[in-house]
């Protein structure tokens, strides 16, 4: 068994070596966010140009449907040009509105037309007993003392934590 002044020299190193990776990744982070304001201007420029190539591009082809007869589409340079048959959509603004409109009209239809998805909350059923959850199948799972270490931070910390597990995750595998 350890004592708790080992348990506090091993909570040090671990902190510290949590320190260097939460570094290493706030770097990490500033550097990303540097090349973004970098390049950001450019590729804003690159799509405004790209966008009104398209339009030009698009704008021409409809002007020339009798060379898209056969074949309806050409590749040229990786880019397929043309006509084809439009797919379509439908959209609507009121979901309720037309669920109830289907039910009106089509009350025969409803299991086809609406989708209607039942799941259980697991918020809520945390709210039950034990013996309660029990009586619906659900088990419960580390309801007794865990070892908790876990690190009172930011976002960066977060993400160094899904590194770590990242990692020890890799390990079981490997080990498995």
């Amino acid at each position: 068994m350890a004592t708790l002044a080992e348990i506090e020299k091993l909570t040090k190193d671990y902190a510290d070596a949590r320190g260097k990776l939460v570094d290493t990744v706030t770097t990490l982070n500033d550097k990303i966010e540097s090349l973004k304001r970098q390049y950001l201007p450019g590729i804003k420029s690159q799509v405004s140009i790209a966008k009104e190539k398209k339009l030009l591009l698009s704008n021409a082809v409809e002007d020339s449907p009798t060379l898209f007869v056969k074949p309806r589409t050409i590749i040229f340079h990786g880019v397929k040009v043309g006509f084809e048959k439009g797919k379509g959509k439908i959209e609507w603004s009121d979901d309720d509105q037309v669920i109830r409109l289907i039910e009106k009209h089509f009350p025969d239809q409803v299991d086809i037309l609406i989708q209607t998805k039942k799941k259980p909350l697991k918020k809520a059923l945390a709210q039950l007993s034990v013996a309660e959850l029990k009586r619906l199948g659900v088990t419960v799972d580390e309801t007794g003392d865990i070892v908790v270490i876990k690190p009172v931070d930011s976002d960066v910390d977060k993400f160094v934590e899904a590194l770590l597990k990242d990692a020890a995750d890799k390990e079981i595998e490997e080990a498995a």
